[in-house]
């Protein structure tokens, strides 16, 4: 069965009703001990880095979501959760997140936008299990101000153009981001998260 990480934030319940309509069976839990018991995760994100990784902590998951990343249980960062897969975010104060990966997260240089909103093209740049049936430069659905820099390149197998390429795809291992949000992508976005579900090993009604 996937779980959903609920700590508060706006996506969550997108996230749960795209996967639903996958046919995958699925619980929307906050609890340290349904993250340890899970076959796979997925955690969303929405609002701000700090108050997201805030909520984590204060919930007690940070732990539980960094043990099953290593232990090797299937997990997919989605939007700010992505981010929050990360060790630090630069700011005037650095924020730390969960270090699942390596890499820190940053501001879109001077001179664009702070705000990346909307349509844009995920080219694919390494091969994954996300790609399957997925065409290369499909657009996805984005809304973040802040990007991620993976210290391992090797990790960035989609990137997006927004001023420059950024890494808006990452896979290392049994570990997944998409920083567009597929909740919102329309069929691109059911083929990814359909895509995270085989590569956890989860089928249409199964546990």
């Amino acid at each position: 069965m996937l779980t959903i990480v609920d700590y508060g934030v706006t996506n969550v319940r997108r996230v749960a009703q795209a996967f639903y309509r996958l046919g995958i069976a699925l619980r929307v839990a906050a609890e340290p001990d349904a993250v340890r018991q899970a076959r796979a995760i997925v955690l969303p994100g929405a609002g701000t880095f700090d108050e997201d990784i805030a909520r984590l902590r204060a919930l007690g998951l940070e732990a539980p979501l960094y043990d099953a990343a290593q232990n090797g249980v299937p997990l997919l960062g989605i939007g700010l959760g992505m981010q929050l897969l990360f060790e630090v975010r630069e700011a005037m104060d650095e924020q730390r997140g969960l270090g699942i990966l390596q890499g820190r997260v940053q501001r879109f240089p001077p001179g664009l936008p702070a705000l990346h909103m909307g349509w844009n093209q995920i080219q694919q740049v390494r091969p994954s299990p996300l790609w399957r049936d997925v065409a290369n430069q499909r657009y996805a659905y984005f809304v973040h101000t802040d990007h991620v820099e993976p210290r391992d390149p090797d990790i960035v197998v989609g990137t997006t153009d927004y001023g420059g390429e950024f890494a808006s795809v990452v896979a290392q291992g049994n570990v997944f981001g998409l920083q567009c949000h597929p909740e919102k992508s329309q069929d691109v976005g059911r083929a990814l998260l359909r895509n995270f579900a085989l590569a956890a090993g989860l089928t249409e009604g199964g546990a």
